[in-house]
């Protein structure tokens, strides 16, 4: 088989961790496997490729000042892209996200390659500006198929696209005991969170929560593994209530599960998911995960009381709540533990490509 990936860059992030997987899957399979980005020969990936992937960065993701300037850099980056994809000579294409999704189904017309653009957020939640949208909805019954990640995100498409999307949730590695991890970034207890440090993540909400937490549970700190525009924000909220000394900040991390796995428990404060990467990461590592029952996929994903703890979405009081039964009944956090393993095992690496195999094989044909 010979497969073309295409997205934006390879820089931390839950699609490009993704994408990077599912490349180096199919590349140890013995695949002829490209991977084009837009970003240049200077950004290097943020996670491992295997280097039997062909990684051709394509220097076209230079950002426009003005409508007019936007218009003739698409132009450009479409020939580009054409360029790069029948250089490749692909049986398929996988596209990943929005923008790069319409770029793509451009670039290819009248090349009779089989297209699968996948999305990653809810298109209902996450804005992409309205002339992008517009050519999505034109644009999407063209591809040979539409992958999203959970059925509430499918029903968001026409008729006619539903017909052709298929549900494949995320991939996860089921990680293998190991040492401890000897940098812990705290003596204390403590619980965790992951995820780029922005709006729709809602630290700030888990943050207020943390600081509601009775005088009992000051031994624990709270954790927070990732990078984001909020973090200056956050940072802020965390001086203004007196939790400068119990949140702790690490920045980005390629291997997360090496704090996830000594974690008390684990915490998805967000406001709306696509289907959140870290929660099932953190199911796999055996903790006890709690999460707003957001939009989508945590309740695709947890069973409310059997291995994880849902509460309401956006409610600070309620999530507070949650997180005090954890800490002082260490009983439950030991049930939830072990129900969650089991759990993740629906997300096996194995399980997950085989559906998307089963997915090429039917554009194929």
């Amino acid at each position: 088989m010979r497969l073309t990936l295409i997205i934006s860059s390879l820089s931390a992030g839950g699609a490009e961790r993704i994408m990077s997987t599912m490349g180096n899957y199919w590349a140890a399979k013995g695949w002829e496997i490209t991977l084009l980005t837009f970003t240049s020969t200077l950004d290097a990936p943020f996670y491992a490729l295997d280097n039997r992937i062909q990684l051709v960065s394509l220097n076209i993701a230079q950002p426009s000042r003005t409508t007019l300037e936007g218009i003739r850099r698409n132009v450009s980056r479409l020939a580009c892209l054409r360029y790069a994809i029948r250089q490749s000579r692909p049986d398929a294409i996988i596209s990943f996200l929005d923008k790069t999704n319409v770029l793509t189904l451009l670039a290819t017309r009248g090349l009779r390659i089989p297209v699968i653009v996948s999305e990653r957020t809810n298109p209902a939640l996450h804005t992409i500006g309205y002339p992008w949208s517009w050519m999505r909805r034109l644009l999407y019954p063209r591809a040979s198929a539409l992958v999203v990640q959970t059925e509430a995100v499918k029903i968001n498409y026409s008729a006619k696209v539903r017909k052709r999307t298929w549900v494949v949730p995320n991939p996860v590695f089921i990680p293998k005991p190991h040492k401890r991890f000897s940098e812990l970034p705290t003596s204390k207890p403590f619980l965790v969170g992951l995820g780029r440090l922005s709006p729709e993540k809602g630290f700030d909400l888990l943050i207020r929560a943390f600081a509601q937490l009775p005088p009992t549970c000051d031994k624990w700190s709270l954790v927070i593994v990732g990078e984001g525009p909020q973090k200056a924000e956050l940072d802020a909220l965390c001086n203004c209530l007196g939790l400068t000394r119990r949140v702790i900040f690490t920045g980005l991390m390629k291997k997360p599960e090496e704090v996830l796995r000594q974690a008390g428990f684990f915490v998805l404060p967000s406001r709306y998911e696509g289907f959140p990467n870290a929660l099932i990461e953190a199911m796999a590592c055996g903790l006890p995960v709690i999460s707003f029952d957001c939009p989508n996929g945590p309740r695709e994903i947890i069973r409310d009381g059997v291995d994880g703890m849902l509460v309401s979405p956006g409610d600070s009081g309620a999530l507070c709540n949650a997180m005090g039964r954890l800490i002082i009944n260490k009983s439950l956090r030991e049930k939830l533990a072990l129900n969650a393993m089991e759990a993740a095992r629906r997300f096996d690496l194995d399980r997950i490509m085989g559906v998307w195999e089963n997915l090429l094989d039917e554009v194929l044909r």
